[in-house]
């Protein structure tokens, strides 16, 4: 008679499937989208090292279940885009090191975020979910957007009452940001609050959107008020570093540059009638007010804010209610350009994308 053999599952596996089984669904579909994505190929690694750049998107489960993505507040004595939210990342270091590898680099050296995860806090975990079509930033980098999904782990002696927010985002060493805070994470697909709670206590709106000309070509300014909480906002520990000479941080824009004059009233082709065009962003517009830190809402615009609607798209399947951008990244924009000789390693002083940059890259064959 043959035996029967039974296969024993190892614990810790047991538990991280019973703990799945009670994850919401709405998280789980979240998680599941973005590691069946898979991202087109990348014109990132045919930039040189110069011209890449990297963030990480890290997102975890809240009390509550819902997905929750850390961003930071750039410090006042950075050179550039002083006070702008933005998410952790900067340029590679060299050509051997992979954009997850940038990103979590940078992750490490800006919020303490561990580099590997026997490192964290008992039990916690970074998996690499996947990574978004590269943006063109405003100083001509290639960024990368790299997902990352810190789980928490289930209950145990060491830890009753796991919370990713209590457990590690007070512990991260601030260096480089003045502030490290989260956000909802599906919310960015929404242009109101989807707390009732936020609505009622927490004044002014969450979604203010304004389409741009650049270069013949309208943009989706996107900007999204993030309200705070001492549960969700962690202010550095250290006064704000000296100004570098040179800021290793992405810039953040909706494009690769400052939209361009347009006209006014402009339809948009394809778009509802009242979206028109508007003029150029006057400066003022990527000031940051000095006690801006002191708000109920932080500002997130600009590259950011488009890469985390792009984020949001694929990991629920749904589109915006608010009007955008249809297209990833801007792979399609970095291979003109590298096809005409820009984005060179070296950058030269003064050289910006101009209309007539654009024309000529349009011409370009792909």
């Amino acid at each position: 008679m043959r035996s029967l053999r039974c296969h024993v599952m190892p614990v810790k596996r047991l538990r991280e499937v019973l703990e799945f089984s009670k994850t919401p669904r709405l998280l789980r579909k979240a998680i599941a989208n973005l590691r069946a994505f898979t991202s087109p190929p990348t014109n990132y690694y045919k930039c040189p090292l110069t011209r890449r750049a990297a963030v990480l998107i890290l997102l975890f489960a809240d009390k509550k279940g819902d997905l929750r993505v850390v961003l930071t507040i750039r410090s006042a004595g950075l050179k550039n885009y002083a006070g702008q939210a933005a998410l952790p990342g900067g340029k590679a270091d060299t050509l051997q090191e992979t954009a997850f590898m940038t990103a979590r680099r940078e992750a490490f050296e800006e919020i303490g975020l561990a580099m590997e995860d026997h490192q964290l806090p008992v039990g916690y975990e970074v998996e690499h979910l996947t990574e978004l079509p590269a943006s063109l930033a405003m100083t001509e980098l290639g960024v990368r957007p790299c997902i990352a999904y810190l789980k928490t782990p289930p209950p145990s002696p060491r830890n009753r009452d796991p919370d990713a927010a209590r457990d590690l985002l007070p512990k991260l060493d601030a260096k480089e940001v003045a502030a490290v805070f989260t956000a909802p994470f599906y919310n960015f697909l929404r242009d109101k609050d989807l707390d009732p709670q936020t609505q009622k206590f927490v004044p002014g709106e969450w979604y203010k959107g304004s389409w741009h000309s650049w270069h013949e070509t309208a943009w989706r300014m996107h900007q999204f008020f993030v309200p705070v909480s001492p549960a969700t906002v962690f202010h550095a520990d250290s006064k704000p570093r000296a100004a570098r000479d040179v800021d290793e941080r992405p810039a953040e824009s909706t494009g690769a540059s400052t939209p361009s004059e347009s006209a006014k009233g402009m339809t948009l082709p394809g778009k509802p009638s009242q979206s028109s065009l508007q003029p150029s962003l006057p400066r003022s517009f990527y000031s940051i007010a000095g006690d801006a830190l002191h708000q109920p809402r932080y500002r997130v615009f600009g590259m950011t804010a488009r890469i985390l609607v792009d984020a949001a798209r694929v990991a629920y399947g749904e589109e915006p209610e608010y009007e955008h951008n249809s297209h990833f990244g801007d792979e399609e924009m970095m291979d003109r350009l590298l096809k005409i000789g820009r984005l060179s390693p070296k950058r030269k002083d003064g050289e910006i994308l101009t209309r007539d940059v654009m024309l000529e890259a349009a011409k370009a064959k792909m």
